[in-house]
């Protein structure tokens, strides 16, 4: 697995991790041990790095957290390569394509893998987490990273829409100690977070 970095794993399940592109995304994929199959989200960019991880680890669907450019851009290859792309129906519009749209807690379920979608829209209307069941391991897209929420000014964004997708659908369902694995940059646990939502509001960003 040279190509990736190991960054979580159980006796069921490993997590890897590269970092692509000019602005440095992360895209992760979770594996399961057992199955040798596993889930890529967010095909982001250096596509040959990406399809080859379809022989490599066994991917065989990819999650898209949102439609920016910078979280799509091996989509094509990807597909071209045999792999569903999944995307919420509100930013499917920003792919060059996709095979499903994902619903608000659907369950992606590869080999023993379950990832469960959370619609968390602000960063853009389409946006979505996906948490590991039974684990406290979350993926979050560009939604939310250690020191705030994403980026509200694009187009699309809305500061309000994302603290709320935040506060209700991120910081009470979950547990404090989960870790959150962001779309750039270093994970952090929900429960370091939480207690700076209301400064995060206060500053307005």
């Amino acid at each position: 697995m040279g190509s990736t970095e190991t960054v979580w794993s159980d006796p069921a399940v490993e997590v890897h991790r590269l970092v692509v592109g000019p602005v440095e995304n992360n895209v992760y994929v979770v594996r399961g041990r057992r199955s040798g199959r596993a889930v890529l989200i967010d095909a982001a960019n250096e596509p040959e790095r990406l399809v080859a991880l379809v022989d490599e680890l066994g991917v065989e669907v990819v999650l898209t957290t949102h439609g920016h450019w910078d979280h799509v851009g091996a989509v094509a290859e990807m597909r071209a390569a045999g792999v569903p792309v999944w995307v919420r129906t509100e930013d499917a519009h920003h792919l060059s394509g996709h095979d499903h749209l994902v619903d608000d807690g659907e369950v992606v379920a590869v080999g023993d893998l379950r990832l469960r979608a959370i619609h968390t829209p602000g960063h853009t209307p389409g946006s979505v987490c996906f948490a590991l069941e039974e684990r406290p391991v979350l993926f979050t897209g560009d939604t939310l990273f250690p020191g705030g929420p994403g980026n509200t000014s694009f187009e699309g964004g809305d500061f309000a829409t994302i603290i709320a997708s935040i506060e209700n659908r991120l910081l009470q369902p979950f547990a404090g100690e989960t870790t959150f694995w962001p779309g750039h940059g270093a994970p952090s646990t929900l429960g370091a977070e939480s207690p700076h939502l209301e400064e995060w509001v206060a500053r307005g960003w």
